[in-house]
This record gives structure tokens, sequence and C-alpha cells, in this order.
């Protein structure tokens, strides 16, 4: 039946207690509105072989494994002081249908208790294991300065601190236990007394033998997802059986340490406890410092199974060879490693194993100053929505990012899951590398464009770790300084330099690898007056490094530093490859390569006490590798 419209009629007839009702649609399943919206979503409740049980299945109820799941979440927040961990329950508290009442777990401790404080007396809701969606939400309702920019990432603000706390040198400093478990107590009594805290179980190393499960406790949905983005992400059958995790992360940033604390300097303090596995974080919202502390981590735990932990980038070819990019901050580790010509392993950690390579991370830490489409067009394309982009600047009213903006801060970031990149190689594993390279963004503008080196030299250069540190790759630096950091990563490094050398040195001349230095700084003067390497020149020097032509190039030998650069490389201006061309004072050229080369001999000075190799053979060769003057 029709109306005099056109439309259909809607059809009413009475019921029994005299209502109207519109019978023109079927009618939902629901009595409330609370009751229509918890219809939107339904629950997954994965059932996963369990290794060592004959049953096919779990059979685990669905409480019985949240309730696990809280046990040991309750566990790794029991403070020292008290017998028990706090009273956990899962879900939103702002939600209260989310929430489920599951009895408060007891974790006993052997250590003294003192009374019962008013955090002891609430539930702490936990919001475990959160999708990127779960997680926009939750930071753009309580986080101020999140946002969802044009392309659908999410902008973050990382507070005061926008870089890793660092010093000249390794910033790492010895602290006592008692020390460590002051901070310890302070960061855990801050993450109990919240509503609500998000804990990521999640994996490090792609390589399933070598594995290591991290749990991550965090006050903010920022932290939360930029950690699922750059951890291996489990599968539900994973978390399934996860169980208690390795090393343990509190990050409680958004709260100050006490001064008055032995060994603080300040309010901000990143703590590493090997013994117990744990990190303690205070002081600092500057998500990066989770990852460092992470990789610092493994590069303690991976050595020990006679694993090399490697500060690197890695791609591989279409025909299987890898190579590996070496370089700190601002040196084109991540833009060259992302080659859409090639897979990519990863951007920046990984491990060498008899097995071959494998990514440590499972995403990607981009830096975004100067970003542009044509020059990066692979990271530009992923950040999208899930990616977590840093202190960047955008439009107020359409939320497009200016990337070319420092007013935050010039080290602005964009964190995304690995398979943004489309030619991502998953699993994160390849065969052993063929091509090792050493990146340094040389500010004096002296190295060559490319040198091919032997093994003392690529020893050389790797234990000396040389760059400069220009504007954008760590707080208050406004100009570029020329830096050592041992092994392009001192800041990580747990055992001696030399250790990782031997490592370095062994694989290399076991699987037949070739060393090169790249600089992707200055040529033809010093910062300020000659110009960085253009992008387009470093990219044809690394294809041609992939190809295997730069092994059959002409080579001729500089002076002082004895490298061996080739005669010419297709696409490269050929008066680019030796750097005294580029000069037009040579006389500053000679004086400015000198003062270079006095300051890597002064900074090789300390490891020449190390022996490397048997019968010192191996210290003896690195050491003549070096500048000689």
């Amino acid at each position: 039946m029709s109306a005099r419209n056109g439309l259909a009629k809607i059809q009413t007839h009475k019921k029994h207690n005299g209502i109207c009702h519109d019978d023109s649609v079927p009618t939902v399943n629901a009595q409330t509105i609370d009751e229509l919206h918890s219809l939107q979503k339904k629950k997954s409740a994965p059932t996963t072989p369990v290794t060592g049980f004959q049953a096919p299945f779990a059979t685990l109820s669905e409480e019985e494994r949240h309730k696990q799941q809280l046990q040991s979440i309750s566990a790794s927040l029991a403070s020292l002081t008290r017998e028990t961990g706090p009273k956990l329950v899962k879900g939103d508290p702002a939600r209260k249908s989310d929430t489920q009442k599951v009895a408060h777990v007891h974790h006993h401790v052997t250590t003294p208790t003192i009374a019962v404080s008013d955090s002891a007396l609430k539930f702490t809701h936990v919001l475990y294991n959160l999708s990127p969606a779960e997680l926009y939400e939750q930071a753009i309702k309580y986080e101020k300065g999140s946002f969802i920019t044009s392309t659908g990432a999410l902008a973050t603000l990382s507070g005061a601190k926008t870089d890793y706390l660092m010093t000249r040198g390794s910033p790492n400093i010895e602290m006592d236990e008692h020390t460590f478990m002051v901070n310890r107590e302070r960061a855990v009594d801050y993450l109990n007394s919240l509503d609500k805290v998000f804990v990521n179980d999640q994996f490090l190393n792609w390589d399933t033998e070598n594995r290591i499960k991290v749990r991550i406790v965090s006050a903010r949905a920022y932290h939360s997802l930029f950690m699922h983005n750059m951890c291996i992400r489990p599968t539900p059958e994973e978390l399934e059986n996860f169980g208690t995790p390795d090393f343990t992360i509190y990050n409680a940033g958004q709260f100050p340490c006490n001064r008055y604390t032995h060994y603080m300097t300040s309010s901000t303090s990143i703590d590493l406890n090997l013994a117990r596995r744990e990190m303690v974080i205070l002081g600092t919202q500057y998500a990066g410092e989770m990852k460092k502390g992470l990789f610092s981590v493994m590069h303690y735990l991976m050595p020990k199974r006679q694993i090399l932990s490697l500060h690197s980038g890695c791609n591989m070819g279409k025909d299987g060879d890898v190579a590996l990019f070496f370089g700190l901050s601002g040196t084109g580790k991540t833009t060259l490693s992302t080659d859409h010509n090639r897979y990519l392993i990863g951007d920046d950690e990984h491990c060498w194993s008899d097995n071959g390579v494998s990514n440590i991370e499972g995403g990607c830490y981009a830096k975004c100053i100067d970003l542009s489409r044509e020059k990066e067009p692979d990271i530009w394309n992923a950040i999208r929505f899930g990616t977590v982009l840093e202190n960047v600047v955008f439009d107020e009213h359409d939320r497009e990012v200016d990337y070319s903006d420092k007013s935050v801060t010039e080290n602005t970031r964009a964190a995304y899951p690995i398979e943004y990149i489309p030619n991502a190689k998953l699993p994160c594993v390849g065969p052993h590398p063929k091509n090792v390279i050493l990146l340094a963004c040389d500010a004096f503008g002296v190295l060559p464009p490319v040198s091919k080196l032997n093994l003392a030299q690529t020893m050389y250069h790797f234990i000396s770790g040389y760059t400069a540190l220009v504007a954008g790759t760590e707080e208050g630096v406004k100009e570029p300084q020329a830096t050592f950091s041992a092994c392009f990563g001192a800041a990580f490094i747990m055992l001696h330099p030399t250790k990782y050398a031997a490592m370095l040195a062994e694989k290399m001349q076991k699987h037949g690898a070739t060393g090169w230095l790249v600089n992707t700084g200055w040529s033809g003067g010093s910062y300020g007056y000659g110009s960085r390497i253009k992008l387009q020149y470093t990219r044809k020097i690394i294809d041609a490094i992939h190809s295997g032509s730069l092994l059959n190039a002409e080579y001729k030998k500089t002076e002082i530093f004895g490298l061996e650069i080739p005669t010419e490389v297709e696409g490269v201006p050929s008066e680019i490859l030796d750097p005294v061309n580029t000069w037009s004072n040579k006389k500053a050229y000679k004086e400015t390569l000198l003062k270079l080369a006095g300051l890597f001999k002064k900074n090789f000075e300390t490891f020449t006490n190390y022996k490397i190799g048997k019968g010192n053979n191996l210290t003896e060769e690195i050491l003549a590798a070096g500048p000689i003057f």
C-alpha cells in the first residue's frame, strides 16, 4: 500500500495496552540503548593447541583465560612492600558494561608488609593488548594533544622531552640495587594509583628460536600504540599461551623521579635491571625510551647465545642478497634500507645468528623532518591509520601535516607496523649478509661518498662509529657536532665494543661479506660551506653495491685514511667521488682532513688496550687500519 506521495505507508495496529507500534521494520533484539550498543561488538575466544597436553584443544573457558592473564599482570604490578598485587579488572572504567569482576589475585612476596594503602582498596582497570582503533579512542578522549591527521595517523605529543635522554658518548651509568628498587616502587605505586593502565604482551626477534617475551605497562594510549607498532604482535593463539614475560617495562613517564634519591640528577631516569629483567621509566613521556631500553636488553642477551645484535637496517634483493646498514640518527639508515626495489627486513635493530639475520622489531621508527612523497614514497604512504606521529605540526582545519615545521621539535617521528611497507619481507628474516654498509654523516666534508673497506678497516670504522650529530637527531643540537658512538650504538651496547666487533669480523669472514663506508653528509666543504650529498647520488651508490658492480670498479687510495675509492659510479658525477676535487680551497681541505684524522686517533685510544683475535693479531691489524699521518 502506498501513500499519496508514493512512499510506503506505515502499518500500525493497537496492542491490548492501547499503544501504537511501528511494524514497518523488524525490531532489534534489545530493550535498552546500552544493550543495543553491546550488540555492535562480538567477543572472540580462540581455541589453541596447548603444548604438553594430549587434548587437541585448550579446555580453558574464556573466564579462566582472563583470570590467568590478570594473575600474571597482578604479579608484574606487585609492590615489594605488600603481600599482594593490585586488584585488577579488565575493561575501560568509563564503560561499566565492559568490566568483568574477577577475583583478586594474591601475589605473595617475602618482604615485610606495611599498612594497607588506599590504592589497595580499589580496582585498577587493565586495558590489555588493545587494537589500534581502541587505542585511538582512548587517546583522543583522554589525552590532550591527540588528533587524527588527514591521512588517518594518530598525532600525539611526547611532553617536554622530545628525544632520548643522551649525553656525549654512552649515557649509561651504574646504579645500585637499592636505588633501582626505590624507583621501581615509585613507578609501580604511580601505576597502581591510576583508574586504568595499558598492558601490552608482545615479542622481540622474528627468529622464533630466540624470541623474547616482553610486557609493557603504561599509563598512556600513545605509549601502548607505539609499542603495539614497534614490537612483534602476537596472534590470538600466541597471546593465549603467553605466560610469564621474559622482560617487563614499567612506564610511569608522567611521574618524576625523586631528585633526593641517590644517583638522580634530574626528574628523569630510565633504569634497567638485568637481574630482575625489568625497566623503569620516570620523568619522560618520549616513547622511544622503551624501544631503546629493549634494544639494550637484546644487546646483552643475544651475545650470550653467540648471536650478534646490531644497530642496523637490513634489506634483501630479489636474488636473496642481504645488506646491513649501520648508522646513527640522521645518517639515512631508515631511508636507505627502505628501498622499493628490495625487500625490507627491518630498518633499525637486527640479530645475526647461525641461521642468518632476523629483525628484532615489528615496526619502523622513521624521522619525519622535511619528509616528502617524492623523496621517500614508502615512508610517506606508511603514515596512515594505525601510525603514531610524534610532535608534528598540522593544519587546525584539515589536519594536513606540515613535515617542514619544527615548532615543537626537529625530531619529529613516525612509528608504524613493518607491514605498512609494501615490500616488507614477512616473516622478517633472511640469509647471511653479502654487504655490510657503514653510514656516516660527515659534517667536515672530507670523507668520500663511498669507500670499499678491507676487514680491518671495517672493524676500525665499526668500533669508531663516526658520524655528526645534526639538527633534529638529539635534544639541544642545533649545529652539527662530530661524534663517535662505538658500534654505531654506544647508548645501547652492554658489553665492550670489541666483543661485538670480533663477532662481526668472524661472521663476515665466514660468510664472505664485503664492508663499505658511505658518507651521506657534506661535500665541497664543511657544514655551512659545502652542501649535503644528494640522496639520489647516495641511492645510486647503494644500488651499485647491491648489484655487485662496485666490486669490479677501478679504485684508487686516498691519503691519510687510506680508503679505496672508485673512480666512477653509474649515475654519480665522478668529480665528487674524491672529496678533494669538490673543495675550492685545497689548503683548507687538508687542514680539515688532518683535524678529523686527529679526532679518530684520539677517540680510538680508548680501545687500544683490548685484545681481539688469536694472539692479538686482529687488534694490531685494526690499529693499522686507522688514519696514518
